[in-house]
């Protein structure tokens, strides 16, 4: 294969909590944004169409694959590819948080996101249908994957993309600020930064994590998007607690160099994996039936 380069840009902004109109807006000036800035793949937050905290707003903000909302979008990326997120209702009245990718005017993939937190502040699984698979896809660089916010946080998400050769791996998220671990730093924020350092370090690939910012019923989210190198080094970040385009370029070399250097994932012994985690399943039912 060819080991290639190109630009990524990250909308880094506030929603608008249940105004879709508002927000595809402001998603399509930032498509124009990004072909100023010669980007080939535009990154849009976790729910960057509805606001996060769609709650009682679900069924209003909901839209099918086929709605024109999306369709516009769909359509947006002719220039450039873009990734973007909203809520998805399917033809049989479920409703997921997705993240949709698209190119040259039509929808390739499509990821639902898989863990949906009900901790602290989180009550997503009341909402919301939980998806069930996660596959890698053809793209710029080659095989990328999608993980939405929580999925990352979830050890399994990126080895499962990271084994089927995925080089970037994007993270759409509305991540809040929770609780100051240090005087200069939010702890979500220290700790998606230390996750995606070692996260891309293992599985050798590009992370390009796109998180929100502004207030939403009193809720903080902090920004901080950026990318993530296979070296573990920032290849650009954006700033806190502001809206921002983070362009950066993305140089595949770096994938390969880090592959041969430390050949983590060739050395996966998958079929054990496969195996052991077919006998966890094994004694957790049986543990679950003595119960």
């Amino acid at each position: 294969m060819a080991w290639s380069a190109f630009r990524v840009a990250i909308a880094q902004f506030a929603p608008k909590l249940g105004d879709v109109s508002a927000n595809l807006s402001r998603h399509l000036d930032y498509v124009n944004e990004a072909k100023r800035a010669n980007a080939q793949v535009l990154v849009f937050p976790e729910l960057g169409l509805t606001g996060y905290q769609t709650q009682d707003l679900t069924l209003e903000v909901a839209r099918h694959v086929s709605h024109p909302d999306i369709q516009r979008l769909i359509q947006a990326s002719r220039d450039l590819d873009v990734l973007f997120s909203f809520v998805e209702e399917t033809d049989d009245c479920r409703f997921f948080v997705t993240a949709a990718y698209a190119s040259g005017g039509r929808l390739v993939h499509r990821h639902r996101k898989l863990y949906l937190p009900t901790y602290g502040m989180f009550d997503e699984r009341r909402y919301f249908a939980p998806g069930d698979r996660v596959r890698t896809f053809s793209a710029q660089g080659g095989q990328a994957g999608v993980l939405i916010c929580e999925d990352a946080w979830h050890l399994s998400s990126p080895y499962l993309l990271a084994v089927q050769g995925a080089s970037v791996i994007y993270v759409p998220a509305s991540s809040p600020w929770r609780n100051t671990m240090a005087a200069s730093d939010f702890g979500s924020h220290a700790f998606w930064r230390q996750l995606l350092q070692v996260y891309a370090q293992l599985c050798g690939c590009f992370f390009v994590f796109a998180n929100r910012v502004g207030y939403e019923d009193g809720v903080h989210f902090y920004g901080g998007s950026g990318v993530m190198g296979p070296d573990g080094e920032w290849v650009a970040e954006g700033p806190a607690s502001e809206s921002a385009m983070v362009v950066a370029d993305l140089d595949f070399r770096m994938v390969r160099r880090a592959r041969y250097t430390t050949p983590l994932m060739r050395d996966e012994r998958v079929r054990l994996v496969l195996a052991e985690m077919q006998e966890a399943v094994r004694r957790r039912s049986t543990d679950e039936a003595g119960d």
